[in-house]
């Protein structure tokens, strides 16, 4: 008659475990990660500076990274991303696209006009003179 599990003996339930010097080799192992420890990766970055973590200046103007919230009012004026950098390129399409439709001569309104025009010279640093 076939024995049921719960008439097994307690040494055949129990799964195999790795021994205890099993387990240190393994943990050991774990920590390595893909590198292969703390001598390979400072041999490969000698004699190269480390990168700083923080934004730099030009990340906080209005076409870096993080604008100011009057850059993200003129980045959503003229339908531009409002993070991340821009290039002077995307702002100048992006100020003739909206000329084109918002101008006085083509049936747009002048108030309009010069939000645009401000929204580019905020975003292109110009100053008003």
């Amino acid at each position: 008659m076939p024995q049921s599990t719960l008439e097994r003996p307690a040494a055949l339930l129990v799964t195999s475990s790795p021994q205890p010097d099993e387990r240190r080799q393994d943990e050991g192992s774990a920590q390595k990660g893909f590198g292969g420890g703390k001598a390979a990766r400072g041999s490969k970055r000698k004699g190269r500076g480390r990168r700083s973590q923080s934004l730099s200046k030009a990340d906080w103007g209005p076409m870096g990274k993080h604008p100011d919230l009057d850059a993200i009012v003129a980045r959503q004026r003229l339908h531009l991303p409002l993070s991340g950098r821009l290039k002077q390129e995307q702002v100048n399409q992006a100020w003739k696209r909206c000329a084109a439709e918002h101008h006085p001569d083509r049936g747009g309104e002048h108030h309009t006009m010069q939000l645009v025009n401000g929204a580019r010279d905020l975003l292109l640093g110009r100053q008003l003179s």
